[in-house]
């Protein structure tokens, strides 16, 4: 008992850490070779002062971040149109920009409307175009929209620039220390504090309609798993048993919460909690470790890390019919922390490659695997909710910070905080808002 729980304690804590007030500073380290070059024009501002709002300067960072398109610099544009019919095609054929979006901001009861186009420069097909209404204080949550419509009809994938992250930090150094757990926007703007302890704070999870968080604390010096409402700030204690209660994950109907719990035996294993009824039921029967579930896109199987190979490997079971688990993961001799894509046809995992733990991917098909990341201490992956992006806790000069890459390996990101340390993210849903 001793020994496994000692195991499992290694394990959490080297997943915590995080930069709570501080900023995300987000520097693109891989972008795509043939990243597509677009014009996204400051918009025009129809009425007297200056523009509340740099449209245009959060759209062309966002598209940059996707490291799919190449925004043309603004000292470069040979003019400022702000409508489709001011559009010289030829002009911006000459500075080779493929594609165009204009726009122009107006006053709009109490907040501001936001017109803009998006155009094909070398047809002159006009492409997309939407007037968006918001208050001062969403204009970047109307910016972000702009991106989402312009990246969906430029790719065919549907933007998730909207989206949010949770996280969590660690502020000051043992042994005191202030753990957080924060939701942010996916560029790290927006931060929110929502909930904080003296005592490790871990696992955030997301609930299927992005209204809740789920997460592990050890605030009563002993791990229990809660479940918080972010809108109302509510939490309820859903799991509090003797031994280890962690990792915990939502099934897609939002009823049920797949976590690890451990018995007096000292058997560490994954279970199903039914939130109305409060009972779990047991998921596997292993005598060695099973922790980390992930469920199924359809919530019928669940996906665990066990030991009883020998190694941390990823296996599935059905979850009606859970005594006979199959094993998913061949290749090398560690593979842990599976996370499903949103299409289900992939797992994300934590793979020891050559000496390094890396992000790769599984194809649930062909089981074949994939590394994306290039870190030496990479953990915690988690699918963007288009599946087009996995973010990821990393490792930079000894310090915690997050990190993206696209599924294919064309493009990467890492997002350094100012200050402390930042691990264990995890997207959110479409459903958020």
């Amino acid at each position: 008992m001793k020994k496994t729980f000692a195991v499992l304690a290694c394990w959490a804590l080297s997943l915590f850490a995080a930069a709570a007030n501080a900023q995300l500073v987000i520097e693109i380290t891989k972008s795509a070779e043939d990243a597509v070059p677009i014009a996204i024009v400051p918009f025009g501002w129809e009425s007297t002062g200056a523009a509340p709002f740099d449209v245009a300067e959060v759209v062309a960072a966002d598209l940059r971040r996707s490291g799919r398109f190449e925004p043309l610099d603004r000292k470069t544009m040979i003019d400022r149109p702000t409508q489709g019919d001011q559009i010289r095609f030829q002009d911006w054929r000459y500075l080779k920009t493929d594609f165009i979006t204009v726009g122009k901001l107006t006053p709009d009861g109490q907040g501001f409307a936001a017109t803009f186009e998006l155009y094909n420069v070398l047809t002159g097909q006009r492409l997309a175009g939407q007037r968006l209404t918001a208050t001062a204080n969403s204009m970047r949550a109307l910016s972000h929209r702009i991106s989402d419509i312009i990246f969906e009809q430029l790719t065919g994938v549907r933007g998730a620039f909207s989206t949010r992250v949770a996280f969590i930090n660690v502020e000051g150094t043992p042994p005191k220390q202030r753990y957080k757990l924060i939701v942010s926007d996916y560029d790290g703007e927006n931060q929110q504090t929502i909930t904080t302890s003296d005592e490790p704070l871990m696992s955030p999870a997301w609930s299927p309609d992005g209204q809740s968080l789920a997460y592990v604390s050890f605030e009563s010096k002993a791990s229990a798993i809660y479940v918080q409402t972010l809108r109302t700030g509510e939490r309820r204690r859903v799991s509090a048993r003797a031994g280890i209660n962690g990792a915990p994950t939502w099934s897609p109907d939002g009823k049920k919460l797949a976590l690890t719990l451990s018995r007096k035996d000292g058997d560490v294993d994954v279970y199903v909690l039914d939130l109305a009824s409060q009972m779990p039921t047991r998921m596997t029967f292993d005598p060695g470790i099973d922790t980390e579930p992930s469920w199924s896109s359809d919530g019928k199987k669940l996906y665990f890390m066990s030991d009883r190979a020998g190694g941390p490997q990823i296996y599935e079971v059905d979850v009606e019919d859970p005594k006979r688990p199959t094993r998913v993961s061949f290749e090398g001799n560690y593979n842990a922390r599976p996370r499903v894509s949103p299409d289900g046809k992939q797992l994300a995992v934590v793979h020891l490659d050559r000496g390094n733990y890396r992000i790769a991917i599984i194809d649930l098909a062909s089981k074949g695997l994939q590394v994306l990341s290039e870190g030496r201490q990479d953990e915690s992956p988690s699918f963007a909710p288009n599946g087009a992006v996995l973010i990821y806790a990393t490792q930079e000069k000894g310090r915690g910070v997050l990190a993206t890459v696209s599924t294919d390996g064309r493009t990467a990101e890492r997002f350094t905080n100012t200050a402390g340390e930042v691990r264990e993210p995890v997207w959110a849903p479409f459903s958020q808002r």
